[in-house]
């Protein structure tokens, strides 16, 4: 009788669990359907639903996991909702850039490899289904690792993908698993890219390294004027044969990592302990449900931290789906806050500039025109718009084939409305800047009301060697980000640099950077667009990593006809921090020194 009981009870619980997990997958379709990038009202309501759904399901399935399994539930069944949560909790990482829901992704994970939930029993059959929710995993979690900069359990994911794939291939031989080889050649070349020095400083911004004491009383004097704080960023990129796994570019990664705060502390001694498979599951989340297995992200993260500004990335959009997003993020963008746009394009490099003719030489300087926000208006009688030659302005965010993805400098100005923080990389920026200039001349005024920042790159990459440079990204970004790895690239040394010498190098650098932003912070000439953008040290560490990157091209003792190997910005920066300057090339030359590279570069100027 008491047999009966208990098959009753348990058939009774399996049929509640099946019927809170169809609960939990039809709110878990309908949150994978939202575009990531969104922050309205409506994206809140259907995670804080699926949260709830999931939390229900994830308590059931623990407190009656002994009837449950002897109804017929399977690890991998645990395993699939363990994966979901982490995915909703990465989800809730790429809408808002808290870090906490981006280890919260990381402990689910975790727990899964260590408990092996999608691995097939010994004497089980192989299932290919199951393969596959394996291999969804593996690549998952290794996504979730190298945002959080975890190298070790990124190589060791690495390498278990691929003797994942490969076994694939020798037990289910009728199965083509092309889309998997093809992930895990992209897997190994980021990794050969972005792993190539070891032992380096992270990307994320660190107030251990990147935070100067000698500047901050400057920075402070320049919060009497109009100061703004970096809120938002939209960043995506594309190039042809471009490094990736799945839809995270590499130059797309070290941006978003140079964009986020380093957690400090105790954060690298935590060990993430794993909890028994019915540990207590408790929402300390109040009203968005999350939920915790015995591991709390808030034990793992640095309180003492301002919150990371939200990044919309969007991968190989259309100009009408990047335009979409631009004017939601613009609409809710507060007005003491700056947005952030990073493009890394591919453009038409044959292209000249299309705006060198003999109308422009006639009108007032467009940077005078453009500085500190001010008005300038065509002579009366004369349009600009018959000038403009549209032809080779663009860049492009996709294949050219697929139509709708070129971006013309024509395409930003309706939302200069708000600050924006413009960042070009591209072969065709020099042309991007010229068309925007020229746009900007014919609508400066009332229906404008703000003056964009640019950074700009150059045309094409430099080197001392005959190394593709572009086999380690873009050249740019790798100077925004990374600024002595980039050094180190340019001047075409291995990665096998003596660790006392690598250190010495890091030290000149760290003083040349707080020299110079001593200097752009008290010069007179310092423009009020790079003014209220620089007491923000994300900004202002690009800025800054801007002006090392100019200063190292520009020096480089290679034969230049043009600028078209210097990255430029509008509006000017001060003269003390060209390259023309005895500060910059001091620091510079020393750099070069320490290195051992010293006569690569001229410093005769």
């Amino acid at each position: 009788m008491s047999d009966d009981v208990e098959e009753g009870s348990g058939a009774s619980a399996f049929r509640t669990f099946r019927s809170l997990a169809e609960s939990a997958d039809r709110k878990f379709a309908r949150v994978r359907d939202l575009p990531p990038s969104g922050h309205g009202p409506l994206h809140a309501v259907y995670y804080r639903k699926v949260f709830k759904a999931y939390t229900r399901l994830w308590r059931f399935q623990q407190e009656h996991r002994r009837d449950l399994v002897s109804s017929g539930l399977r690890r991998w069944e645990i395993g699939e909702i363990a994966s979901r949560i982490g995915q909703l909790y990465y989800g809730q990482y790429q809408r808002t850039s808290e870090a906490r829901f981006l280890l919260e992704s990381y402990i689910f994970y975790e727990a899964i490899l260590s408990r092996r939930y999608f691995e097939s029993p010994l004497a089980a059959e192989a299932d290919l289904g199951l393969r596959y929710k394996e291999l969804r995993f593996h690549a998952r979690f290794l996504i979730v690792a190298l945002l959080l900069n975890r190298k070790d359990a990124v190589m060791n994911l690495a390498d278990r993908f691929r003797s994942l794939v490969e076994g694939s291939k020798s037990v289910f031989r009728e199965t083509n698993f092309k889309e998997w080889k093809q992930l895990l050649q992209e897997t190994f070349r980021f990794l050969k890219a972005d792993t190539s020095f070891s032992n380096t400083r992270p990307l994320r911004y660190s107030l251990l390294f990147d935070s100067h004491p000698s500047s901050l009383p400057y920075i402070a004097r320049l919060h009497k004027r109009r100061v703004l704080k970096f809120q938002d960023a939209l960043l995506t990129s594309y190039r042809r044969n471009e490094i990736k796994i799945a839809e995270l570019t590499l130059d797309t990664y070290r941006m978003i990592q140079c964009l986020e705060w380093e957690p400090s502390g105790s954060f690298y001694q935590v060990a993430t302990t794993e909890s028994s498979d019915n540990g207590a599951c408790s929402d300390q989340s109040g009203a968005s449900g999350l939920i915790d297995i015995n591991l709390s992200a808030a034990d793992m993260t640095d309180p003492s931290l301002p919150a990371n500004s939200r990044k919309a990335v969007i991968y190989h959009p259309s100009v009408s789906n990047l335009m979409k997003v631009l004017a939601a993020v613009c609409e809710e963008l507060a007005s003491d806050s700056i947005l952030l746009i990073y493009v890394s394009a591919s453009g038409t490099a044959d292209q000249g500039f299309p705006f060198e003719n003999e109308s422009s030489k006639a009108r007032p300087s467009t940077q005078d025109s453009y500085k500190n926000g001010g008005s300038l208006r065509p002579p009366p009688g004369h349009s600009r718009l018959d000038s403009i030659d549209n032809s080779g302005t663009c860049v492009y965010l996709g294949s050219r084939r697929s139509g709708g993805v070129s971006l013309y400098p024509e395409d930003l100005i309706p939302f200069t409305r708000k600050p924006l923080f413009i960042i070009i990389d591209s072969e065709n920026s020099p042309s991007f800047k010229a068309g925007l200039l020229e746009l900007v001349l014919q609508i400066h005024g009332s229906e404008r009301g703000e003056a964009a920042a640019l950074l700009l790159s150059p045309r094409r990459p430099s080197s001392v060697s005959d190394f593709d440079v572009s086999a380690a990204g873009s050249q740019f970004t790798y100077f925004l980000t990374a600024p002595l790895l980039a050094f180190i690239q340019l001047v075409g040394l291995k990665s096998d640099i003596d660790g006392d010498v690598y250190s010495s190098a890091e030290s000149i650098l760290s003083s040349a950077i707080a020299e110079w932003e001593v200097i752009l912070c008290t010069s007179e000439g310092l423009d009020q667009v790079w003014a209220q953008v620089l007491p923000d040290p994300f900004l202002r560490r690009l800025i800054l990593r801007f002006i090392f990157c100019r200063a190292a091209l520009a020096l480089l003792g290679t034969p230049r006809k043009n600028n078209e190997l210097l990255p430029d910005c509008l509006p000017s920066l001060p003269e003390p921090v060209s390259p023309d300057s005895p500060s910059i090339q001091s620091h510079v030359s020393k750099l070069a020194e320490t290195l051992g590279v010293a006569s690569h570069f001229d410093f005769s100027r």
